[in-house]
């Protein structure tokens, strides 16, 4: 049976279609309208042409920057405004003529990795996109792990563990609290402290390749990232204990993390042992919608 996964995003809708062994048969990617209806049009129009292509129906994935709440029905908390407080799994399965199955964008991120990217066959899986912001989903043998409340996996807005007093009360987050894990480790965040320092850079990819060329400033940056960021995933390892994490976004592309953190998260880990393994994604960008396809 083919699998059509969509991926809603900000600025872009892409749909992709996976034979059974996750094969790529179809891509395609349009901007996306911000409007409720237009967006609507636009992922039953992909869908029918992915379909028509092939010749095949398929079951439908999607992956929101969001949740469906289990109590409305209704998208909540999604960037995308426009489709908050709306039934959308219902609205494109009357449209489709088939159940749609809506999860959020992270928690696609960590079904993909999953199935078969750099978690294959694991178990327990905490997938972390971390780029202009910062969220996390969780897989548990290939599926995603919402929650009661349907927002499993939110860890980016918890408040950055063991703070020192020179970070408390010094960050507002959109979600309207303080000093969230978000406003720390996101790209976002990285940069904001590093010219909080003197420093000038664009992204975490430009910090880290200051650092690189010897920077001090840019490796005092990445020295307080890094232990900012095992801080926070010690946090998970301490309630989840995954048996691996998967990191993805544009800070994943920064290689210097990953020799770094397995000795810091030992320094924060209930019993200072620590080797959850910390992987770099396989898909990067395409994980997303792979796992929205991976629903079913």
């Amino acid at each position: 049976m083919l699998r059509i996964g969509v991926d809603l995003g900000g600025t872009k809708i892409e749909v992709v279609v996976l034979d059974g062994e996750g094969k790529e048969l179809f891509r395609k990617r349009i901007p996306t309208p911000r409007e409720y209806i237009a967006t609507l049009d636009a992922i039953e129009s992909l869908v029918n042409e992915a379909e028509s292509t092939l010749a095949q129906k398929g079951s439908v994935g999607v992956g929101i920057p969001g949740v469906i709440s289990p109590f409305s029905g209704l998208v909540k908390n999604a960037n995308s405004t426009w489709i908050n407080d709306q039934p959308l799994d219902i609205d494109l399965g009357e449209r489709l003529g088939r159940e749609v199955r809506v999860a959020n964008d992270a928690n696609c991120f960590a079904v993909s990795e999953a199935v078969d990217g750099a978690a294959a066959g694991k178990g327990v899986v905490f997938g972390v996109i971390i780029g202009t912001g910062c969220g996390a989903g969780v897989a548990i043998n290939g599926k995603v792990h919402g929650g009661g409340n349907g927002i499993g996996g939110e860890w980016g807005h918890n408040p950055l563990p063991w703070m020192t007093m020179d970070e408390f009360n010094t960050t507002s987050c959109f979600c309207g609290n303080q000093d969230c894990i978000e406003t720390f480790i996101s790209g976002t965040g990285f940069v904001r402290d590093f010219k909080a320092a003197g420093g000038n850079a664009d992204s975490g990819i430009e910090i880290a390749s200051l650092m690189k060329s010897g920077d001090m400033l840019a490796k005092a940056a990445f020295d307080r990232y890094i232990d900012r960021l095992a801080r926070s995933l010690a946090h998970v390892i301490n309630i989840l204990d995954p048996d691996v994490i998967v990191l993805g976004g544009g800070i994943s592309n920064i290689e210097a993390i990953y020799p770094m953190l397995p000795e810091l998260l030992s320094k924060y880990v209930l019993g200072n042992e620590c080797h959850t393994p910390v992987v770099q994604n396989i898909y990067g960008g395409s994980s997303g919608v792979r796992g929205a396809a991976w629903l079913w």
